[in-house]
């Protein structure tokens, strides 16, 4: 399972580094300012919960503890939800997405409770 988060965080990480560019360049001229708030806030977040996600996959495979799993998982479900809730609202400017925000957001929070308890335990 560690190998998996490894894998999966690194696909999120180049995903966060094609999203930031392409925010940057191709949507900078599209996006009203506050939208591309939305969108940087998006990658930046993804691109430091691919390195959590990474960081989860090294833990499972020395530790190899639940809790570590989960929190990758959380990381993997909270960076999907809370990122991809922002690049919708950006391009969309549907503000109801935002109500989804916060749900990626808990999952994250409970990502880093779990990496703590992971550490912890071990």
């Amino acid at each position: 399972m560690g190998r998996v988060l490894l894998g999966a965080g690194a696909l999120l990480g180049f995903l966060g580094v094609a999203a930031g560019a392409f925010g940057a360049h191709a949507m900078r001229t599209k996006l009203a300012p506050e939208r591309l708030d939305n969108w940087k806030t998006a990658a930046d977040y993804q691109l430091w919960h691919a390195l959590a996600t990474i960081a989860a996959g090294f833990a499972v495979m020395r530790w190899a503890t639940g809790a570590a799993t989960a929190a990758g998982w959380c990381f993997v479900a909270g960076t999907i939800v809370f990122s991809g809730s922002l690049y919708a609202l950006a391009v969309t400017d549907e503000r109801k997405l935002g109500a989804i925000t916060p749900i990626g957001g808990v999952l994250l929070l409970i990502g880093w409770a779990l990496l703590a308890v992971a550490a912890i335990r071990a």
